[in-house]
């Protein structure tokens, strides 16, 4: 089987689309420029089946790495036959692999090899053919100074048996198929710790029992969790008569003193072999599983969060609100930089708001703030009041935007790099403003994992959820489109084509040789060679650039057919872009290359109709309840506007402008079944919502979105 057979098996996808895809991966193109500038090759695949041909791609050759290394092992033990050569060459399937290796692998000193070593194998053959018709006689040719009794030679022809019976390829399988089907997960509390602290939160696991195949991964992560802090032990395992009844139909074909031996050997072997590494591999299969639900709603979460819609190139006010330690204040440009910094004490226990609004009067006019953000946690509702009481000389919207992250950034070696003069207070201000001008060029320089848009996170495969939360910073930063002239080192480390290294030459040379004035100019950047600005070229931006296309998603590859279409209609490049009547003028077929078809020319013409189009929508002001500022506030009935904040696969959680967030159940999130949160509400989406239950002791509420 080659590679595009065995993706195939996968995907219903056309060989010739997969060939031209791993071709394309194979010379260093990035999913974001495969996807959306070789849909002609691909067969207008997209960027997550693209991704999927990459991934598949990426397993295949790991099992092939792993069919060497077990070919190699086997041979150095002599032991590789033509068969069995035959059957690894033949297989794909990575628990088949195992099995035909298991006899072979490299292990610690087993029972069976002592009962070898003493030269019981011969006795373990003769009672595995069931033929002995009389078995005694044939155990006594067996004693000797190291087997000194009958029934030790028979323990020792029973450990030898016992371990042929584990690596049976076929008793192995059906087990599987057993445990997928029936297996029941199973946990208990640990009497001495049902007390300590923290053990309350998983309470609900002290004693339950839930099939494996049904049980959610959010629950089953939870329960995992609640074993690795030692609150729980957990099991998983199917009924040992039905699988102990199996294995004896398959192996027993007699009914004499053999099977009776062979009868024993089974059952050992399923209890201290079988059973601990089935049960093993279920619950490791089960848990890739949760893993992979889990990261998928974390990239879910984190694509909506970073491209949530910005405010754009604006003066802004941040506030990071406090109580005694005061609220930190800046100010900051069109560009993100800060111009001023202090802190106030409008709050408890100082209670100095005359002067506090006097001081942020001055700030809204002295460095002409056109947008107010503040940071949403502590004393954030009563930050909000307070500016809202502030008498401006002309009108200012005030957001509420979450600091998830922000305390992160502040301590980290960027902000340290950006901000070496000032404390991480400031930078932590700073941070809360910029994320109202542009979520996702600030979000970018958080480690995904600190955004606290997840479930878990710390839990799941920390390899997999890396590289699945970096390619989804990479398609949101790469779908939006980034100003060649303003974007961070972090930001720009996720063009496509440009890497950490390449982004830091890149700001190392605007910073030398000023602004950008064209996409070519990229070219003369230390180290940027043409694979890389043709993977980078197009997912810039340059405003006010010469070319106008330079500001465009048109690849510059594309720029003489646009500028050929301009021609043949008798007008200007520049009087094409934006125009939809003119565009509607041009054929698209008289203008195919060899490596731009039909699909790249219909995408040119939809770009020239909205040159530089933003995909984010525009940021909207959001009012909570000014009735409504803690816990105690909330009574069972009332009808709240809230924002959801994070989506989990059991319901979502929204704000309601009090420090705790409420949970509306995945079953109160409509009428009717839902099978995905996301089909119903996204991060950030404004609501409305019934509190249905309020326990102030546990700081939990129940909310519903049915009203």
């Amino acid at each position: 089987m080659n590679v595009t057979s065995y993706i195939k098996q996968t995907l219903d996808i056309s060989e010739k689309s997969i060939n031209n895809t791993l071709q394309l991966l194979a010379e260093d193109c990035t999913i974001p420029f495969i996807s959306r500038y070789r849909k002609d090759k691909t067969g207008n695949l997209d960027e997550v089946q693209v991704e999927q041909i990459s991934k598949i791609s990426k397993q295949f050759e790991e099992i092939v790495k792993r069919k060497e290394s077990i070919l190699k092992s086997i041979e150095e033990q002599n032991a590789l036959t033509p068969e069995l050569k035959q059957r690894i060459e033949e297989s794909f399937d990575i628990p088949e692999l195992e099995d035909l290796y298991l006899p072979f692998k490299k292990r610690r000193k087993t029972k069976a090899d002592t009962a070898k070593e003493k030269g019981l194998e011969p006795l373990a053959r003769i009672i595995m053919s069931q033929k002995s018709n009389d078995l005694m006689f044939s155990v006594s040719k067996y004693l000797n100074s190291e087997v000194s009794s009958e029934e030790d030679a028979l323990q020792g022809a029973r450990d030898i048996m016992a371990e042929w019976i584990n690596e049976n390829m076929y008793v192995r399988k059906n087990l599987r198929r057993l445990f997928q089907r029936k297996a029941v997960i199973t946990s208990k509390a640990v009497k001495s710790k049902k007390d300590e602290e923290g053990a309350q939160k998983f309470s609900q696991y002290f004693e339950w029992e839930e099939s494996l195949s049904r049980i959610p991964s959010h629950r089953l992560l939870a329960m995992l969790r609640a074993e690795s802090e030692g609150f729980v032990k957990m099991n998983i395992g199917i009924d040992k008569e039905e699988a102990i009844d199996f294995i004896e139909k398959t192996i027993i074909k007699s009914n004499n003193e053999s099977s009776e031996q062979i009868a024993m050997a089974i059952k050992d072997s399923y209890k201290r072999l079988l059973e601990p590494a089935i049960s093993n591999e279920a619950l490791q299969e089960a848990k890739e599983k949760a893993d992979k639900k889990a990261i998928e709603i974390f990239s879910e979460n984190l694509s909506q969060l970073l491209l949530a819609p910005p405010l754009g190139e604006k003066r802004i006010l941040a506030i990071d609100p406090g109580y005694k330690s005061g609220c930190k204040v800046v100010c900051i440009d069109e560009k993100g930089d800060l111009l001023h910094n202090e802190t106030l004490y409008p709050h408890a226990p100082q209670n100095e708001s005359g002067m506090a609004m006097k001081k942020i009067r001055s700030m809204v006019n002295a460095y002409h703030i056109e947008a107010i953000s503040i940071g949403n946690g502590t004393a954030s509702r009563e930050t909000e009041f307070f500016i809202k009481k502030i008498a401006f000389d002309k009108p200012l919207q005030v957001f509420v935007v979450s600091e998830a992250g922000a305390s992160v950034y502040s301590a980290s070696k960027i902000a340290r790099d950006e901000f070496p003069s000032y404390d991480v207070t400031v930078r932590g201000a700073v941070s809360i403003g910029r994320r109202l001008a542009d979520p996702l060029a600030e979000l970018v320089k958080i480690d995904a994992k600190s955004i606290g848009v997840g479930q878990y996170q710390h839990d799941v495969d920390q390899t997999q959820l890396k590289n699945e939360l970096d390619s989804t910073v990479m398609k949101c930063v790469n779908s939006v489109g980034i100003n060649l002239n303003t974007a961070s080192k972090s930001l720009l480390s996720y063009v496509s084509g440009i890497g950490e290294k390449m982004a830091e030459n890149i700001v190392s040379y605007r910073m030398e040789n000023g602004a950008f004035e064209d996409r070519k100019q990229l070219k003369k950047v230390p180290r940027l060679g043409k694979k890389a600005y043709q993977q980078a070229a197009a997912f810039v931006r340059i405003a006010n650039a010469k070319n106008p296309l330079d500001n465009s998603a048109v690849h510059p590859e594309a720029y003489g057919i646009v500028e050929k279409m301009a021609k043949d209609l008798g007008i200007k490049t520049h009087e094409l872009i934006g125009s939809k009547e003119k565009t509607a003028l041009v054929k698209p077929e008289n203008y195919m290359t060899e490596e731009i078809g039909i699909l790249g020319i219909k995408d040119i013409l939809k770009e020239l109709e909205k040159p530089g189009l933003d995909p984010r929508k525009a940021a909207k002001v959001f009012e909570f309840d000014p009735n409504v500022k803690s816990i105690r506030d909330l009574k069972p009935g009332m009808i709240l506007p809230g924002i959801v904040n994070n989506i989990t696969a059991f319901g979502c959680f929204v704000d309601m402008g009090i420090k705790e967030s409420g949970l509306v159940h995945i079953s109160q999130l409509k009428d009717g079944f839902v099978s995905d949160v996301n089909e119903v509400v996204k991060l950030h989406q404004h609501v409305r919502v019934k509190v249905t239950e309020v326990d102030e002791a546990r700081k939990r509420v129940q909310l519903s979105m049915i009203l």
